[in-house]
């Protein structure tokens, strides 16, 4: 399995930071059985971006930075586009989409069915890298 250790790693010289966006929560359809296809049902989506921002921290103003803002409403965007059969389609959509900010090295996408059971949630998670 792919580990962001090196992400991580302070000594690589580089500004290295991980922006989230934690438990946005979208109405999708998703999911292979009648019930799922009836209708969108509610998904809760977590991202983590891993930025680098080359050697030095970056400047107090938004445009250094990523803007979680794009990949907000880009997921709002992909949940109301189509149905996904799995959630590892929908992982992989949001990944594609997190990446297009070439500053973003990597990413963790998480989404969990919150609805299908009383006793537990489905999740998927993915981890990508350039």
């Amino acid at each position: 399995m792919t580990d962001f250790r090196d992400l991580d790693d302070p000594a690589a010289g580089r500004a290295r930071y991980i922006t989230l966006l934690d438990t946005l929560e979208i109405a999708v359809g998703l999911g292979i059985h009648p019930a799922e296809r009836a209708g969108p049902q509610r998904v809760l989506v977590s991202v983590w971006l891993y930025c680098d921002y080359g050697e030095a921290p970056p400047a107090d103003r938004i445009d250094a930075v990523v803007d979680y803002d794009f990949l907000r409403t880009g997921i709002h965007a992909l949940a109301g586009s189509r149905h996904f059969e799995l959630q590892e389609t929908l992982c992989e959509a949001i990944a594609a989409l997190a990446m297009t900010d070439r500053r973003v090295v990597g990413v963790r996408v998480r989404t969990v069915k919150a609805d299908i059971y009383p006793d537990a949630r489905i999740g998927c998670e993915i981890l990508r890298r350039r």
